[in-house]
This record gives C-alpha cells, sequence and structure tokens, in this order.
C-alpha cells in the first residue's frame, strides 16, 4: 500500500469510527417522545431509530464492535504511511537512522491519537449530545444495516456481555430510558421559562409538578377549622349552614366530635322529597343521606389521595395519624386548587371550612 492510499485510509476509517461512536451516542440520548410523533406520520427513519431505541444494547453492541475494529486498524495502516512521510525530511536534515525511527512513531502516534480522539471520538459524541434526535434519524439507520449484517457475531457478543452481568446480579435492560425524575421535570421547566421557551403565567404547569411532591396532610384542614354539623342535624340546619356559610358540603360529627362522614345541600333536598316535607326537614337527616368518607394516611401522596377519591366517588377523605386517629378532612376542591389555581364553590359566600 502507498503512504498517500495510507492516509486515505486513514480518513475513511476516522469517518466510520465517528460514525460509530455519533450512533452511540445518539441512541442513548434521543427521546422517545421527539420520534414517535415522526414514526407515526410515516417516517421510515423514525421508525428504524425506534427499533434502534428499543434494541439500545444490541446497537451498542454494533457500535462497540465497529469502533474497536477501527481503533486496531486506524494506526495499523496510518503508522507506516506517516512514518515514511515523516522520515524523507528527517533524512535530508542529516538525522541518525535510529533517531529518525524513534522520533517518526513518537510523531505518528502523537498525531493519529489526536485525530482519533477529536475528530473520531470527541466532534461525534458531542454532536449526538446536542442534537440527538437529528443525529438518531440520521445515523440509526445505516447502524440499524451494520447490526444485520454482523447480526450472529454481535448477538453471541452481546449474549456473553449480558451473562457476565447477570453473574453479578444484575439484570442487562434492552431499551433506551426515556423518562425523566420529578428533580428533571422541574428543572427542565425551570429553565424553559427563564429561556422564555414556555410561557407558565398561570403557573399551572410549575403547579403540576410541585403537586406530585405533596402529602395528604400538606393541604388537608385539621378539625378545628372545620364548620361542622351534629350527626343530629335536620335539613333546616343544613339549610341554615348554607345560608351563613355558603359551603355545598358539611361535614357530620359525633358527639365526640370525631368525622363520621358528609352532608351535601342537594341531600337536603333529597330528604324534603315525598309527603309531608315540611315534616321532614325538621327530622334528623336519614343515615342514608350522609356519605361516608374514604379514609387515608397523612404521609399517602396527594396524587394517590386524588386517585383513590375518583375511584370512590367521594369529594371529602378523612386524614389519619399513624395511630389510626383522625386529624383532619381532605377536599377534593383543594386537590384540584393545587392544579388549576382557585376554585370558587357555586353556593359559597365567604370563606372557612
Amino acid at each position: 500500500m502507498s503512504d498517500w492510499a495510507g492516509l486515505v485510509w486513514l480518513v475513511v476509517l476516522l469517518a466510520a469510527n465517528a460514525f460509530f461512536v455519533g450512533g452511540e451516542f445518539a441512541v442513548i440520548s434521543a427521546r422517545r417522545s421527539q420520534i414517535e410523533p415522526l414514526a407515526e406520520r410515516g417516517s421510515r427513519a423514525a421508525k428504524t431509530a425506534l427499533y434502534a431505541m428499543e434494541h439500545a444494547t444490541l446497537m451498542l453492541a454494533t457500535s462497540q464492535l465497529g469502533i474497536t475494529i477501527c481503533s486496531l486498524l486506524i494506526l495499523n495502516v496510518s503508522e507506516p504511511a506517516i512514518h515514511h512521510l515523516l522520515e524523507v525530511p528527517m533524512h535530508a536534515l542529516g538525522w541518525d537512522p535510529a533517531v529518525i525511527s524513534v522520533s517518526a512513531f513518537v510523531i505518528t502516534l502523537a498525531l493519529v491519537s489526536f485525530l482519533h480522539v477529536v475528530f473520531g471520538e470527541m466532534v461525534p459524541k458531542n454532536l449526538a449530545f446536542s442534537i440527538p434526535d437529528r443525529a438518531v434519524l440520521m445515523l440509526a439507520p445505516p447502524l440499524v444495516w451494520v447490526s444485520r449484517v454482523f447480526r450472529h457475531i454481535i448477538w453471541a457478543l452481546n449474549g456473553i456481555a449480558n451473562g457476565v452481568l447477570r453473574l453479578f446480579g444484575v439484570e442487562p435492560k434492552n431499551e433506551a430510558a426515556s423518562t425523566f425524575t420529578l428533580e428533571e421535570v422541574a428543572t427542565i421547566v425551570d429553565r424553559s421559562r427563564r429561556e422564555g421557551v414556555l410561557t407558565d403565567s398561570s403557573g399551572a404547569v410549575a403547579a403540576a409538578v410541585e403537586f406530585t411532591d405533596k402529602k395528604a396532610r400538606d393541604i388537608a384542614v385539621p378539625l378545628a377549622d372545620l364548620i361542622t354539623l351534629p350527626e343530629t342535624a335536620t335539613p333546616e340546619d343544613v339549610e341554615r349552614a348554607v345560608a351563613r356559610y355558603g359551603f355545598s358540603r358539611y361535614v357530620i360529627v359525633d358527639d365526640e366530635q370525631t368525622p363520621i362522614g358528609y352532608v351535601h345541600l342537594k341531600d337536603v333536598l333529597r330528604a324534603a322529597e315525598g309527603p309531608e316535607p315540611d315534616e321532614k326537614i325538621s327530622q334528623p337527616l336519614p343515615a342514608k343521606r350522609i356519605h361516608h368518607m374514604l379514609p387515608v394516611q397523612e404521609e399517602t401522596d396527594l396524587e394517590d389521595a386524588l386517585a383513590s377519591m375518583r375511584r370512590a366517588g367521594r369529594h371529602l377523605a378523612k386524614v389519619r395519624d399513624r395511630s389510626g386517629a383522625t386529624t383532619a378532612v381532605l377536599f377534593l376542591e383543594d386537590i384540584l386548587e393545587e392544579l388549576v389555581g382557585e376554585v370558587q364553590d357555586a353556593t359559597r359566600r365567604g370563606h372557612g371550612r
């Protein structure tokens, strides 16, 4: 092989090495949320990119095999060519042949190492990190093609690597991670707002992020702050409470002031239905008109409490401490206000519970 052919092969191998490095980092850094819409619109490159992301360990094995082969060949084909080209000016300077041989080798090694690290490794890696979605759409199709051509070798190497992991008690994962932690989402939202990319004038986005970090005790109303009615309350008592406080729901307590349920304004209307309504509104509310409250623990995540209340069809929940004693009441309205802001009760005239 001529010296100039060796230099051409150096460029080709550096480009191939850069391709495998870029493909490796693009597959693990791209986000499915950006690629899936393109795949749904029929993009073949996006579909192939999704396949690569779903078979991440296979793609990494392909990339590592390619990088290893290119790295071994780069010095092997370039060292003789650059060595011979450097010997010419060194001989012209009258250097000793032993000095020329050592000097040419050291210069060749330093030059090839520089080109390999910068252009074969760092540039494609930084490029893939900077534009991961575009990079995976461009690099995934040829990377998948290479993996299929050498699939037998790659599957064998990948299987051996996974077997070693299992020996150490680690279960290999095949798909690249596509999720964010709560802290990462909060950071993304904060940075997007500061840079003007995200407009959150209502505060709904920030509230949704903070919502997942709250517990039931954080927004539950303590028993001492509640407006309650005794279990002997009549429809007339509920009507007077609505007229005075303006709330549509009231907690019912027993003789020890422990919540046993709640009543809604519409239950008063139902209780007065039928014959002799004047007599019924002065009698205690029937037990069937009092709704039971869902019990939740103080340490229950607010989003879990919301899900439980929705499943049970309850607007109020009694919050218990570790000993099982009821310490507060959680209102569905208050949970929703954490997400969307102030929610006004249709009958509300004042403030308080």
